[in-house]
């Protein structure tokens, strides 16, 4: 599958949620970019931000009411899947960087669509306006 670039099929229409997941994309590119040397590196700064991008918006989950467990679950199995990548990566697997970065795109697409745009329902039929818990990455573009 290629990797996935950012288009307007991506947006939920929460400007801060939307923010962060350009960011998450640019992201996935640069890892699949990045010359083997540099892709630890890029990985780590992949990582640093979906810790981030996930605590927002676990907190806005906390925030708004929203109930479902299964949201926070997935965070929670995504982040260990990539924190294994690195650690196998570093023993000698680089292969599984890329293999990761291949997943991650159709996974986001499908996790953007569906629970995002779930958590983005509820938080506007609860009347909870998100505000931005992480500034954008430098370098990044802000829409």
């Amino acid at each position: 599958m290629p990797l996935l670039n950012w288009d307007d099929r991506l947006l939920v229409g929460v400007e801060p949620m939307d923010q962060t997941h350009r960011e998450f994309v640019e992201l996935l590119g640069e890892i699949d970019r990045a010359a083997p040397a540099d892709a630890i590196a890029a990985l780590d700064r992949l990582i640093d931000h979906t810790v981030l991008h996930f605590r927002q918006e676990e907190e806005w989950m906390a925030e708004s009411g929203w109930g479902p467990p299964c949201h926070a679950a997935e965070h929670q199995n995504v982040l260990e899947i990539v924190r294994t990548v690195r650690t196998r990566a570093l023993g000698g697997q680089m292969e599984l960087v890329g293999v990761l970065v291949n997943e991650l795109g159709p996974w986001f697409e499908h996790h953007a669509s569906t629970m995002d745009s779930a958590l983005v329902a509820h938080m506007a039929n609860a009347g909870y306006e998100p505000k931005a818990l992480i500034a954008p990455a430098p370098g990044t573009v802000a829409a």
